[in-house]
């Protein structure tokens, strides 16, 4: 059932990409839960930072490699607050970030959440994994991307940020 949910979604954002889906240009309202299962609203994004949002999924090799840029730079990324949103299973997710993701698993400004309620796709309008947005602490966005070859770009962004 997990696998037809996801040739569903994959053939979803087939089919919406072809609408010219665009990313929330604001951050929607939303509920997801982290791992623990308690619930993370857009009230829990954490005020006055740069908020990096990354959809992935943990069997999509597109998203590894953008994990895995993160990973090796995740001290530029300390003028974000980064926010990693699945829809997989936990197990999945410890697997992804400990193999991907060594250095941002467990950071302080790190939250991953899942996305329980199915809703982020209609809500922030990605195109395909990983897609890749960053919001300015006014949830503005500031960059959206859907290329792993693309991550450089956003550490710039978060680099040269000031308030």
């Amino acid at each position: 059932m997990k696998i037809f949910f996801k040739l569903f979604l994959l053939i979803l954002f087939i089919s919406t990409g072809a609408n010219a889906q665009h990313p929330a240009q604001t951050i929607p309202n939303f509920t997801f839960y982290k791992l623990d299962k308690t619930v993370f609203t857009n009230k829990s994004l954490q005020p006055g930072k740069l908020l990096l949002i990354v959809f992935f999924d943990v069997s999509c090799d597109h998203c590894q490699h953008a994990m895995e840029a993160y990973n090796q730079h995740y001290q530029e990324l300390n003028k974000a607050a980064i926010y990693l949103v699945t829809l997989d299973n936990e197990a999945n997710i410890n697997y992804f970030m400990t193999k991907y993701g060594n250095n941002l698993y467990g950071s302080k400004n790190v939250t991953i959440v899942q996305d329980l309620k199915n809703e982020f796709i209609s809500k922030f309008g990605p195109r395909k994994y990983p897609s890749m947005f960053l919001y300015s602490p006014q949830k503005k966005l500031l960059m959206y991307d859907d290329e792993p070859k693309n991550v450089g770009n956003f550490l710039q962004k978060i680099k040269s940020y000031s308030k």
